[in-house]
């Protein structure tokens, strides 16, 4: 087993649980590659010997990685799948942020799950991605997204219209400061904030919701993964923002342009590991069943 190492460089946390990683692994015997970033990061901490960065920094910690493990949060993990790309390499996430939908493991629980990981006790689950595809213009945003893509008004500009087809046939011309596009991944995130619907992983569908529609009886709906969604902005001089899985880019309000967003032909590669429930995850992070601290 050949562990490649990924996070986020921003969070404070990071080093030292990464370093205790990378002296576990070591005492293990486990082989591992870990992002350049992170390793230099920890050279220059003098959390690691000097040698470090060069035997095992990579630019590429998923190409050789039976395992990717992503240290951060959900964010992180976004970012990390987009660095796996088409690949198979599952990816482990490990949560040093706050909700942890998708980084499951806990830093602290972190030696113990690898442990489960090398005795053969885990399974690879697959969660749904976007391929998005525009034309018109070319931002310079990842091709698919795991959670989700949205067309959001730009900065305190008046609302826009975004046209909304199905295979070709008209499903709404949304008045609205935006639409999203989601996953069941990606329902617990920005979908979920602005009141669409919670979607179970591997239920084969995606949402589509209105971010503050004009209209109210502009409602999130759910469409099969089969189906291609294309959207127009058809207001004119307002730019506007598209963000995939978080990452934006504004575009010119005059431009005609065309998202078409469908389902990836490949799967992001979670690792799944015993006794991690996806409702259990929910009642944790949401807090369901819990009395109100008034």
């Amino acid at each position: 087993m050949t562990y490649g190492i990924i996070g986020n460089t921003g969070k404070e946390g990071l080093w030292e649980a990464v370093a205790a990683l990378t002296r576990w692994l070591y005492r293990k015997g486990v082989a591992f590659r870990i992002h350049r970033p992170l390793a230099h990061g920890l050279a220059e901490r003098g959390l690691v010997d000097s040698a470090f960065e060069g035997e095992y920094a990579t630019d590429d910690p998923a190409g050789d990685a039976d395992i990717l493990l992503s240290f951060g949060g959900d964010g992180t993990l976004l970012h990390s799948a987009h660095h796996v790309g088409t690949r198979n390499t599952p990816i482990l996430g490990v949560n040093i942020g706050r909700l942890g939908f998708l980084a499951k493991v806990e830093v602290q629980e972190l030696e113990e799950a690898l442990e489960q990981v090398e005795a053969g006790n885990w399974a690879v689950e697959e969660r749904m991605a976007l391929e998005v595809t525009f034309e018109g213009a070319a931002p310079a945003l990842p091709p698919r997204a795991l959670n989700d893509l949205v067309v959001d008004k730009s900065g305190s500009t008046s609302m826009i219209a975004i046209e909304a087809l199905v295979d070709g046939d008209l499903l709404n011309t949304y008045s609205a400061d935006g639409l999203i596009v989601a996953t069941p991944t990606g329902s617990t995130a920005y979908n979920l904030s602005v009141g669409g619907p919670i979607l179970m992983p591997g239920s084969g569908v995606v949402v589509v919701t209105p971010i503050a529609p004009h209209t109210l009886t502009a409602r999130p709906i759910v469409l099969s993964n089969r189906v291609e969604v294309t959207l127009r902005v058809t207001t004119r001089g307002h730019p506007y923002v598209v963000a995939v899985d978080g990452l934006s880019t504004e575009i010119d309000g005059e431009a005609d342009v065309t998202i078409r967003i469908r389902r990836a032909a490949e799967p992001v590669r979670l690792v799944a590991l015993p006794g991690q429930d996806y409702f259990a995850t929910l009642r944790d992070k949401l807090k369901w069943g819990q009395r109100p601290v008034f």
